[in-house]
């Protein structure tokens, strides 16, 4: 990136199931689906619906920490899958986590290194340049997130000293962390699990970058506009992000705000999330007049929230569940998560911090299936 401050919109993309029997997930890990994968020190809260009280599925993993801070830092979204909780933001949950490095190194020297490989797409496989979640890389450390942390985890987990006759306070501490999983196990057994899929990201600029690619982004909006009777010109071949030109024209559903939508993300049509923390959102409806008082203050300090990311339409069609069902009753648009600006968190703290989620409904559900 040219500038630190620039505003960078990273586009999320499915990329790969993850097969939990072939790779070992953790903290470090960008995914959809699957079980969370909680810091050793986190507590695990099984969070619930605001509606119907039912135990909320996983819905996306990310590791966002910020930059300059000494904190590992994750957000893990819920969702309630039942029908009649869709769309409704009280059956979302937003879970933020912190933790300091000396933290997660103390717990992993104190547990047993599991035997699969590690997971492929981790911290620095997001952005061939390494501009992960827009923090800016540094050459040194070759990671832009937070100081090279999937290598001191990597040198922690390769040099870990294998078990002595000194390990038994190490064996207790396994079984009471076990007893806890089967505790919490007890309540998430009618928990619903989505299939899990890696996630891997590129910046929203560069898909404006190839003159091929441009061309088929502007055949899919000339196919849009024939199919909705709506013009809303054609694309830039420059910044994504710059100033958008289109006409006032009204779409079939009378729906501007929607059209600008489709122009945006036409460029991508599978993207399933987009992350730019402190950036404008992309609306799929006209928001209300008063969403900066809907937005509520940060529960923990009480300061502003800010945006920080949302989930995308192509999304929906991912979630289906491991128990074999087709494809599971979650629908949205769009899911536009607001997190604390000052990234408030207590030194020692083991619970995560509750975020605030603005769900919207897809007004045109039917061209995303």
């Amino acid at each position: 990136m040219s500038s630190a401050t620039q505003e960078v919109t990273l586009i999320g993309l499915c990329d790969g199931e993850l097969d939990s029997k072939r790779y070992k997930t953790s903290y470090l890990t960008n995914k959809v689906g699957g079980q969370p994968d909680w810091w050793p020190v986190a507590s695990r809260p099984p969070p619930r619906c605001g509606r119907c009280g039912a135990p909320l599925a996983h819905v996306v993993q990310v590791y966002c920490p910020l930059e300059a801070s000494p904190y590992h830092r994750n957000l893990h979204l819920f969702a309630c899958p039942g029908a009649e909780c869709s769309g409704r933001a009280d059956c979302w949950r937003a879970l933020r986590s912190q933790c300091l490095e000396a933290q997660a190194a103390a717990a992993q020297t104190s547990s047993r290194p599991a035997p699969a490989q590690e997971a492929p797409l981790s911290v620095t496989d997001w952005c061939e340049a390494a501009d992960d979640w827009g923090m800016e890389a540094e050459e040194e450390q070759g990671d832009g997130w937070g100081g090279g942390v999937k290598e001191d985890s990597q040198v922690q987990e390769e040099t870990a000293a294998p078990q002595t006759e000194d390990s038994p306070a190490v064996s207790e501490t396994d079984v009471s962390s076990r007893l806890q999983e089967l505790r919490l196990g007890g309540s998430q057994e009618d928990v619903p699990v989505f299939c899990p899929f890696f996630i891997s990201v590129v910046e929203e600029s560069d898909l404006c970058g190839d003159e091929g690619e441009l061309e088929h982004a502007q055949e899919l909006l000339r196919e849009y506009e024939r199919r909705e009777g709506v013009a809303v010109g054609e694309l830039e071949g420059g910044e994504a992000g710059g100033e958008e030109k289109y006409e006032k024209t009204r779409a079939r559903h009378g729906d501007a705000v929607f059209s600008r939508f489709m122009k945006r993300i036409s460029l991508c049509p599978q993207q399933i999330l987009r992350y730019c923390r402190g950036g404008k959102p992309l609306f799929i409806s006209e928001p209300p007049s008063n969403l900066a008082q809907v937005v509520s203050a940060c529960g923990s300090c009480g300061g502003s929230r800010t945006f920080e990311l949302q989930l995308m339409p192509a999304l929906v069609s991912l979630l289906r569940g491991t128990d074999g069902s087709a494809e599971a009753e979650l629908e949205f648009g769009t899911v536009l998560v607001y997190t604390c600006s000052n990234s408030c968190w207590t030194a020692g703290s083991d619970s995560p911090v509750e975020e605030f989620c603005f769900v919207q409904m897809d007004p045109d559900q039917q061209l995303f299936n």
